[in-house]
C-alpha cells in the first residue's frame, strides 16, 4: 500500500512498509506484554468481526472509556474497519456528563477499563436506551470481558467485513470527541478519517523519529492530540509502548529507553522542578556545577551564542544534563508539547541539554495540529507555538483571533448546527476563539483565549496566560491563575512550589508546623513580593500583579481544578476560592 486515506489504513501500510515485532506494548499486570504489526492486524479483525456479529452497523457508536493500552487501539481500529464510530470518553468527568454523551452519541455498545468505570456506566446504563452492553478490559466478577467480543469472531463474517471496510470513504466519518464541557454542555466534535489520516500525512515527515525508534505514550488516548500522534507512530513504524500508570512514568522511562514522547507542559514543569530541587540538595563544588549549568541552559539560543559559551554548554552536557538524560531513559532526542502554554524557559533547559523540546498548537476541531515548531534548523523559535503544517492555511482575524482552514478542519458539532455555524464561517474558516500574532512572518504566538481577557473596572484589557507563564518561570511557583475581571486592579492566585519553597526554609532558618503557618511567614511573603518585584515592570502597569494570595493545595484533576489535559478550570477555581479573591479586593 502506498497511502493511506482512511485510517484502520495505516496498519496494513505499516504491515507492507516497517512491520515491527513491538507494534504495541502495554503492562498490564507489571510485565510487559508485546503485540508484533501482525498481531495487531489480527485482534483488530476479531473485534471487527465480534461487533459483526453483535450487530454493530455503519454510523453505530462505541464508546470507549479506558487508560492507555493495546485494547484500547484494538477496539478503535476494530470500529473504524466497520464504518461506525467510536466514542472516546475521559474516565473523570461526572456522571451526568456520562449520561449526556451517551444519550446524545447514542451509543450501542461500551468498552470500559476498570471496576470503577464499570459502576460509572452501570449507573447511568438504566438512562441510555441505545445501550446493549458493556465489556471491560479487566477481568470483573459478574461483567463480560471484551474477550468475548473476540470470541464470537466468524471467518464466515470475512467477506462481509471487507465489503464494509471497502465501503469506507475517507470522508465518513470517524469519532466523535466531546469537549470537556467547562462552559457548559459538551459538544461531539465530528473528525471523519480524512481529518485525522491528513493530519498523520503532514505531521509525520517533520518528526525526528523513524521505524529504528521506540516511542513513550502516557497522554490521554481519549484525547485527539495523543490519539493522533499514535496515528503517526504506527504510520511512521516507531514502536509504541504505553506507561502502566501517570504514576510510574519515570521508572517505565528507565525501562523503555524512549526516543520521542508527547507531553503537556504541567508534567514537563514537574520533571524540571524535581531535576532543581535536586540540584538545591547538592552542597559544595556539585551544587555550584549545577546551578553553573542551569544557568548556561536558561541562556539557550540556536545561534548567535559565543563559541565560549558553546564549549561550555558542551562540558555542561557531559558533567551534568547526561544525568538528565539517563533519568529519562538515556535516548530521548525529542518532545513535543501541546494543549497549554509551555514556559520558554522549560524548552530551552531540555533543548541545551540535547533534549529537542518543541511546542505545538491545535484543538480538538482541527484535529488537532494547526502548527508547531519543527526540529531543524531555523524551525524553532521559543516562546511561539511553530508555524502551519503543511496544506493548513492560518490568519488573523481583525482582532487578532486565529482562523485555520484546511483538510484538518472538523465536519461540525454532532446534533449541534447552530454551534457549528458560529465557529466555521461560510468560507470554511474555523474561528479558534484563540488570540494571537505573527513572529517573523510565519511563526504563531498565542497571547491568550478571546473569552479568558479580562477587563479591568477602568475599562483596561488583561491577557492572563502571558502574565501566568512569566510569573511560573520562578521556581517558588507551582501554579498560578491572573484574576482581576470587573476590578480594580491585578490579582493572583499562586500554589507554591513546595520543594522550592522549603529549599527557601531551609537556606533561611525558617521553622513552621502546618503548610498554612509557612505560607503566612512575613519572610516567605516576602520572598513572593521580590517575585512580583522581578516580574511586574515586564508588563505595563495595568497588568502588574498588585496583590497575591498563596494556596496551601496543589491544583488537581480530581480535584476539579484541572482539565483532563491539565489546563486551568477557570470558572471552577473562582467559584472555589470566591472567599480568597475578597480578601484580595476588600482586605
Amino acid at each position: 500500500m502506498e497511502q493511506y486515506t482512511r485510517l484502520f489504513d495505516i496498519l496494513s501500510y505499516q504491515l507492507a512498509n516497517h512491520p515491527q515485532p513491538d507494534a504495541l506494548c502495554g503492562k498490564p499486570q507489571g510485565k510487559w506484554v508485546k503485540y508484533s504489526t501482525q498481531d495487531v492486524i489480527d485482534h483488530v479483525d476479531k473485534v471487527s468481526l465480534g461487533l459483526i456479529a453483535l450487530g454493530v452497523e455503519k454510523d453505530d457508536k462505541i464508546g470507549l472509556i479506558s487508560t492507555n493500552r493495546p485494547e484500547w487501539n484494538f477496539i478503535d481500529y476494530g470500529v473504524l474497519q466497520l464504518g461506525a464510530q467510536d466514542v472516546p470518553i475521559y474516565p473523570t468527568i461526572s456522571s451526568e456528563d456520562y449520561a449526556y454523551i451517551f444519550n446524545d452519541a447514542k451509543i450501542k455498545y461500551c468498552f470500559v477499563e476498570d471496576q470503577e468505570l464499570l459502576d460509572k456506566v452501570t449507573a447511568i446504563a438504566d438512562r441510555v436506551p441505545s445501550l446493549k452492553g458493556i465489556y471491560t478490559f479487566e477481568e470483573l466478577e459478574g461483567a463480560q470481558h471484551w474477550s468475548k467480543v473476540l470470541e464470537l469472531a466468524d471467518e464466515k463474517n470475512r467477506p462481509k467485513l471487507e465489503e464494509m471496510k471497502a465501503a469506507v470513504d475517507p470522508q465518513d466519518l470517524a469519532t466523535l470527541i466531546y469537549t470537556s464541557g467547562t462552559t457548559g454542555t459538551p459538544k461531539g466534535v465530528m473528525l471523519t478519517h480524512d481529518n485525522l489520516a491528513s493530519n498523520v500525512r503532514s505531521t509525520l515527515a517533520e518528526l525526528p523519529i523513524t521505524a529504528e525508534h521506540t516511542v513513550f505514550s502516557f497522554l490521554p488516548l481519549c484525547h485527539s492530540f495523543e490519539r493522533m500522534v499514535t496515528y503517526t507512530y504506527m504510520a511512521i513504524g516507531a514502536s509504541i509502548y504505553y506507561a502502566e500508570s501517570m504514576e510510574t512514568i519515570g521508572e517505565n522511562l528507565k525501562e523503555v529507553r524512549p526516543h520521542f514522547f508527547t507531553s503537556v507542559p504541567r508534567l514537563l514543569e514537574k520533571v524540571y522542578d524535581k531535576i532543581v530541587a535536586k540540584g538545591h540538595e547538592q552542597t559544595g563544588i556539585k551544587k555550584k556545577l549545577f546551578f553553573w549549568a542551569l544557568h548556561l541552559a536558561l541562556e539557550y539560543e540556536f545561534e548567535g551564542k559565543s563559541a565560549w559559551y558553546k564549549f561550555q554548554l558542551n562540558l555542561a552536557n557531559k558533567v551534568i544534563f547526561s544525568k538528565w538524560r539517563e533519568a529519562l531513559g538515556g535516548r530521548l532526542i525529542g518532545i513535543v508539547t501541546g494543549a497549554a502554554a509551555l514556559q520558554p524557559k522549560l524548552a530551552k533547559a531540555f533543548s541545551a541539554a540535547q533534549i529537542s523540546c518543541r511546542e505545538g498548537y491545535g484543538l480538538t476541531e482541527t484535529s488537532p495540529v494547526v502548527s508547531f515548531n519543527r526540529f531543524e534548523e531555523g524551525g524553532c523559535i521559543f516562546g511561539t507555538v511553530g508555524y502551519p503544517i503543511k496544506d493548513v492555511q492560518v490568519k488573523l482575524a481583525e482582532d487578532g483571533e486565529i482562523l485555520v482552514k484546511g483538510p484538518n478542519v472538523m465536519r461540525g458539532y454532532y446534533n449541534q448546527p447552530e454551534e457549528t455555524a458560529k465557529v466555521i464561517d461560510e468560507d470554511g474558516w474555523f474561528h479558534t476563539g484563540d488570540l494571537g500574532k505573527f513572529v517573523k512572518g510565519k511563526f504563531i504566538k498565542i497571547i491568550d483565549r478571546k473569552k479568558e481577557l479580562y477587563k479591568t473596572s477602568g475599562g483596561k484589557y488583561v491577557a492572563p496566560q502571558p502574565l501566568e507563564n512569566k510569573f511560573k518561570e520562578s521556581p517558588l511557583i507551582e501554579q498560578m491563575m491572573v484574576v482581576g475581571n470587573d476590578k480594580k486592579f491585578v490579582s493572583a492566585l499562586i500554589v507554591p512550589s513546595m520543594d522550592s519553597l522549603q529549599s527557601f526554609c531551609a537556606d533561611n532558618g525558617i521553622e513552621y508546623d502546618t503548610v498554612e503557618e509557612l505560607l503566612e511567614h512575613p519572610n516567605v511573603i516576602a520572598a513572593y513580593e521580590a517575585v512580583l518585584a522581578e516580574y511586574n515592570p515586564a508588563f505595563s502597569n495595568t497588568e502588574q500583579i498588585k496583590k497575591f494570595k498563596l494556596l496551601p493545595n496543589e491544583w488537581t484533576i480530581d480535584g476539579g481544578e484541572l482539565t483532563p489535559t491539565m489546563k486551568v478550570k477557570r470558572k471552577n477555581i473562582l467559584e472555589k476560592y470566591a472567599k480568597e479573591i475578597e480578601e484580595m479586593y476588600n482586605g
